[in-house]
């Protein structure tokens, strides 16, 4: 089995059986919204619907970037697409590196032929890859075996560094991703993977030629704990569990990546785990929200439970809106109290 598709099966066991939470507060929970008891509106006039890299979703969400490159993963994205098809919802690929590698893979990532009605496909590629000699023209060809509409490349420095494996070359990837995004054919995203996007890092991603940016916050999935489970034993396990909580929460890195990016797109994720997450990631800015890890277990249990869990979000979104006297989720920008 090659390193990268054993890695993904271990991230995958660690993050359904293991405690892998940052442990610091999102943020989220300080967001208060103003009760209205007298609505003026039906509930039915509430609409969720939203565009997204201009595409209709029903709802501003996204199934999270997750999993890829074995043969488990193709199976937990296969359900997650057809969740997501059924819904009228976004997804997002994990890393497509393992395809990079060894394009025998890539079935495991064409999550189109599960659910060829999925309204938005990103893509996602570690943008330290670029360093390792990864080109626009394979990206392009990537984005284009798994039809996606959208191309996100993430940042982790911590996790990478806590890897024995990991990439750890990021001098030059700002350059690298400068020249890279006008070759890839779709429109780019930069994300983090659970330690945020702080206002400086926010305002030098602005100068590139993106589309939109995902916060990827602190304050769910910690990618340094999951590193410290992979390293029991070591100091890498030690320096993991003490950092788990580094970073930026996301409400504070969902404030700084609207700021940067003034109109182009703000995805708030990283510990949204609820409607009322996702309805306080809008009220702060964010365009739409994208929910990974509490997803997992669900996806893994089964199709079922995860629409029953996705559903459940969904109504949840509905009910705060209706109860602030709100018709569209862009309106929850007004009359909060933060």
């Amino acid at each position: 089995m090659r390193p990268t598709r054993r890695r993904k099966d271990e991230h995958l066991e660690i993050c359904l059986h293991r405690a892998i939470g940052s442990g610091v507060a999102t943020g989220l929970e300080a967001v208060r919204f103003g009760h209205g008891a007298l609505p003026e509106l039906d509930f039915d006039e509430v609409e969720l619907s939203t565009k997204v890299l201009g595409r209709r979703l029903r709802a501003p969400l996204l199934i999270g970037a997750m999993t890829g490159g074995s043969p488990r993963a193709a199976r937990l994205n296969a359900r997650l697409a057809r969740a997501a098809a059924r819904l009228g919802l976004g997804m997002a690929l994990g890393s497509q590196r393992a395809m990079l590698e060894d394009p025998r893979l890539t079935a495991g990532y064409a999550v189109r032929e599960a659910a060829p009605d999925l309204p938005l496909l990103v893509g996602n590629i570690g943008a330290v890859q670029l360093r390792r000699g990864v080109t626009g023209a394979q990206l392009a060809r990537a984005v284009r075996a798994v039809r996606a509409d959208a191309l996100a490349f993430h940042l982790n420095p911590l996790q990478e560094a806590l890897q024995p494996e990991g990439d750890t070359c990021f001098r030059g990837v700002f350059a690298a991703l400068r020249a890279a995004i006008p070759r890839v054919g779709v429109p780019c995203l930069v994300k983090e993977t659970g330690a945020g996007i702080s206002r400086v890092t926010a305002r030098q991603l602005a100068r590139l030629p993106l589309a939109g940016i995902e916060t990827a916050g602190a304050g769910g999935t910690s990618w340094a704990r999951v590193e410290a489970h992979r390293a029991a034993g070591t100091a890498a396990a030690l320096a993991g569990e003490r950092l788990a909580g580094w970073g930026v929460p996301t409400a504070e890195s969902i404030v700084h990546c609207r700021r940067a990016f003034g109109r182009r797109l703000v995805i708030g994720s990283g510990g949204i785990r609820t409607g009322r997450d996702v309805a306080a990631a809008l009220a702060l800015g964010a365009d739409a929200a994208a929910i990974a890890g509490p997803l997992l277990a669900a996806a893994e249990a089964s199709e079922r439970e995860l629409l029953r869990q996705l559903e459940a979000i969904l109504l949840e979104l509905r009910l705060i809106l209706f109860c602030t006297g709100r018709r569209r989720p862009a309106e929850l920008r007004r009359g909060v109290l933060r």
